[in-house]
């Protein structure tokens, strides 16, 4: 088996026997994976704590491409963003952004993905207290559209229409934004033309602008939370995304 080197960033790890861990990486170069990382959970491991939940580094594999287990040789820690271990919330929002790619990546690399979720993990770290409501949403809505599942923005997601301008309605079902007309005959949420416009910079990445306040915040995780339950998870219990949503 050779011996491969990727960045890679540590999206979920547990144990596996009496002394080693199953760990799943977001890696560059293979896409999401998952590996053994033998004798992890012994007091003088070479892993030491360097395999924790959203550290970010390189890891050295042993690869062999009709496996689905790979194995772990090292993981050397690169970047610092202990500020997300610090605040509950923060912390929520970046093991929820973990648990996305997670699941939903696609089988094949993707670096793009990969380089998304390093970049908000990133902007997680670095968002004021203000602001993290704000840097959260438009970083779970950047992963998603980066992995290729954004909502319809342009047009009806049912018929194609133009929408109104100003406020608009949102069918979760049909996984956009709705006309007046079809908006009259599909459940949706009523979004004024501010929180339209704050739900479309959020899905572009964009978080800029004031603060939301904490009631208009929690409707945008809901409505986030409805939107990858029904479109990505086939409603299956996502339990990291369903915590942000709650504590947040």
């Amino acid at each position: 088996m050779p011996l491969v080197s990727t960045p890679a960033i540590v999206l979920h790890t547990f144990k596996y026997g009496e002394t080693s861990k199953i760990v799943r990486l977001s890696t560059r170069d293979f896409g999401v994976l998952s590996a053994i990382a033998k004798g992890a959970s012994r007091p003088r491991s070479a892993f030491g704590a360097q395999l924790r939940v959203l550290s970010d580094g390189v890891a050295q594999l042993y690869m062999k491409p009709t496996r689905d287990l790979q194995t772990l040789a090292s993981f050397e820690v690169a970047g610092d963003r202990s500020s997300l271990g610090r605040d509950l919330r923060r912390y929520a929002a970046a093991v929820a952004l973990a648990e996305v790619v997670l699941r939903f990546s696609p089988e094949e690399p993707d670096p793009a993905a990969y380089d998304r979720l390093a970049f908000e993990l990133d902007r997680l770290a670095a968002a004021s207290t203000p602001a993290l409501d704000t840097v959260s949403l438009a970083a779970l809505w950047s992963v998603v559209r980066t992995l290729g599942f954004s909502p319809s923005m342009d047009g009806c997601a049912r018929d194609g229409r133009p929408l109104p301008e100003g406020a608009c309605g949102f069918s979760v079902l049909d996984g956009g934004f709705v006309c007046d007309q079809c908006a009259a005959t599909v459940k949706t949420a009523r979004l004024s033309a501010d929180d339209r416009s704050t739900l479309e910079r959020f899905v572009e990445g964009n978080d800029e602008g004031p603060p939301l306040s904490s009631k208009h915040a929690a409707a945008h995780r809901r409505l986030f939370g409805r939107f990858v339950h029904h479109h990505l998870a086939d409603n299956r219990e996502l339990k990291a995304l369903t915590f942000w949503e709650d504590y947040s």
